[in-house]
């Protein structure tokens, strides 16, 4: 008999990748299975997840706004009538299992199902726990983690660490660095960085390259730049006085700039850090201050600590962040050095990991 799947959370790329990763991976294992998700209504799940193919319903769900508490008036409010959307979900959908990502909708969705008995499982990206998966752990068939040393937010027993399910445009990508800088028209003989703040950008990152670009390009270096949407004019006018910069808001095709990249300057969102350790690029990592949880800052940490990345605090970025760029271009050692650590922590099969454990699971 087939089997009935809903997949709750989104909010960031973080969390739609891995949940599409998943239910491509459980598709894969067993065709038959039947997926809705569960998103929270004007987040980008809404758009990402039908453009995958799949089927969503949004509830009415926020989070508590930290900036200004006026805001959080009607958040008693809208969390009564997500469980109420959520049980009328549940009475149409009748899942077998419910998977969760993390972000608004995770909460309500799995704390129903665990009422009704229904087996949840989780998967945290982060390398520090997100509020709502700590408080849903106890109730869970099983935690995967995307890194190890978990035990402090989820109870040991039920932890299994898999990595976090990338793209697998990305892991499965086999593009050479010629024919990536081709795609880019830039120039095979100079070392290039790839720089890239998330979807929506990074401003401190993007500053930075700004206004280091005379200096970065003095030192005979190139730039693959996604800007996202803060400073993309000023970067779009660079890049067209300038051969040796190729910069756009958004890179559709981000297994090419991976290829392209000697090194990248990122953002340390757990996806990105993902994607960095199974292309096994040496990485400047600058985490965004105001993540939930400053989890970014822990992402980043656990790699620098192991050598395997430098890290800029977002404050330092303007007077750093191009000296140590320009330092690590130059570094051809450390440079291997620092893929070779990541080469051995990139998990490329971590969606199947999974798939292959919940279906196991569902199916005794």
């Amino acid at each position: 008999m087939h089997k009935k799947i809903i997949i709750a959370g989104g909010g960031t790329g973080g969390h739609i990748f891995p949940a599409i990763a998943i239910a491509n991976a459980i598709k894969q294992q067993q065709p038959a299975t039947e997926f809705l998700f569960v998103g929270a209504k004007g987040k980008m799940e809404m758009e990402r997840v039908p453009q995958a193919g799949y089927q969503i319903v949004g509830i009415d769900i926020a989070g508590l706004n930290r900036s200004s508490l006026l805001k959080n008036i009607g958040l008693p409010l809208k969390i009564v009538k997500s469980f109420l959307q959520v049980r009328r979900i549940f009475k149409e959908f009748k899942p077998d299992a419910v998977i969760g990502v993390g972000g608004y909708a995770t909460f309500p969705v799995l704390k129903h199902a665990q009422a009704m008995g229904v087996p949840t499982f989780i998967h945290e990206s982060n390398s520090f726990a997100g509020k709502a998966n700590k408080m849903l752990a106890k109730g869970a068939e099983k935690i995967f983690t995307g890194t190890p040393g978990m035990e402090q937010f989820f109870p040991a027993e039920k932890i299994m660490v898999t990595g976090n399910p990338v793209r697998s445009v990305i892991a499965e990508a086999s593009i050479s660095r010629e024919d990536a800088l081709a795609f880019f028209d830039l120039d095979p003989k100079k070392t290039t960085i790839l720089v890239v703040g998330g979807s929506l950008g990074a401003r401190s990152i993007n500053e930075a390259i700004l206004g280091g670009a005379a200096q970065l390009l003095g030192e005979n270096l190139q730039l693959v730049w996604q800007t996202g949407k803060s400073l993309a004019t000023e970067a779009a006018q660079l890049g067209a006085a300038h051969k040796a910069i190729w910069a756009s808001e958004f890179i559709s095709n981000m297994e090419y700039a991976y290829a392209a990249a000697d090194m990248v300057i990122a953002r340390a969102g757990a996806m990105t850090v993902a994607e960095i350790s199974i292309v096994a690029k040496p990485a400047i990592f600058v985490p965004y201050p105001y993540a939930a949880e400053d989890h970014q800052t822990a992402n980043a940490k656990q790699l620098a600590d192991l050598g395997a990345a430098l890290l800029v605090k977002d404050g330092d970025a303007k007077k750093e962040l191009v000296e140590k760029a320009i330092a690590l271009a130059g570094d051809a050692t450390k440079r291997k050095a620092m893929h070779d650590q990541l080469a051995a922590l990139g998990i490329k099969d971590a969606a199947n990991r999974v798939a292959e454990e919940i279906l196991k699971s569902i199916s005794k």
